[in-house]
């Protein structure tokens, strides 16, 4: 079986994230990376698969030069290779045309399935899998809290509000993790040493056969108009309890209909 992970290389959580105010996108050069959670939770759960079925296991990732300590934690986690796109040209992307991009790079070679996090832990749109999903002409199956592969047939435990749904899919498809299903195991020093001989793939805009108008600022359909601080909280009531405080607690509780 051969699997695809889609996996974001993020500020690492010890950073406080800034924004850039001239170009309002998240400023990343410079700063520490890492493997998304979501994503260490999907490779986990491709790796289990190729340990049960065999195949490789491909991780594809879009980002600038300093997330290579970011797919080096796949690979030594286990997964075969890495494909990286990396272009000047991808600054400035939205979700659809990083989704254009992964689909071009995904699309290169066979596969039979596509494994991506439900939303990515630094901006939380959660719309990227599915657009990939069009792009690539395969039926998505969201929210997996358990997954199984027999045969042909792709078969999952949905997360819902009341537990969860059986979805099946045939293969190939995509499905989309929560970070519940699995905890990611710890690449360990032989997965390290071997993850330095392993192929990391670089594609540019052109590798992947896309126009410029198709990514980067020229092909973004959303824009970010403003930024700046949350207002200030106001500062709430003090209740001095001269006999009426509990009165007073209740009547506010009563209000904003708690009680």
């Amino acid at each position: 079986m051969d699997i695809v992970v889609c996996g974001k290389i993020i500020p690492a959580s010890t950073v406080t994230v800034e924004i850039d105010p001239a170009t309002r996108r998240m400023i990343r050069k410079g700063v520490a990376h890492e493997l998304d959670p979501a994503a260490a939770s999907a490779v986990e759960e491709a790796l289990r698969l190729m340990e049960k079925e065999g195949g490789t296991v491909t991780l594809v990732t879009m980002g600038f030069n300093e997330i290579t300590i970011g797919i080096r934690t796949a690979l030594a986690m286990g997964a075969t290779s890495a494909v990286h796109i990396f272009d000047d040209a991808l600054a400035g992307s939205d979700a659809l045309a990083t989704a254009k991009a992964l689909a071009a790079a995904i699309g290169k070679k066979p596969f039979d399935l596509i494994i991506c996090g439900t939303e990515s832990s630094d901006s939380y749109s959660g719309i990227v899998p599915g657009q990939l999903a069009r792009l690539l002409g395969v039926p998505p199956v969201t929210f997996a809290n358990e997954m199984t592969v027999e045969g042909n047939t792709l078969t999952i435990k949905r997360q819902s509000e009341s537990g969860y749904d059986v979805v099946e899919a045939e293969l190939p498809a995509l499905v989309t993790v929560t970070s519940g299903i699995n905890e990611p195991r710890y690449p360990q020093l032989k997965g390290i040493m071997a993850a330095k001989r392993k192929e990391i793939l670089q594609m540019s805009v052109e590798d992947l056969g896309l126009a410029a108008d198709d990514v980067g600022e020229q092909g973004a359909r959303e824009k970010v108009l403003e930024i700046g601080r949350p207002p200030k909280r106001e500062a709430g009531d003090v209740v001095e309890d001269d006999g009426e405080g509990g009165k007073r607690i209740a009547d506010f509780l009563a209000e904003v209909k708690v009680l």
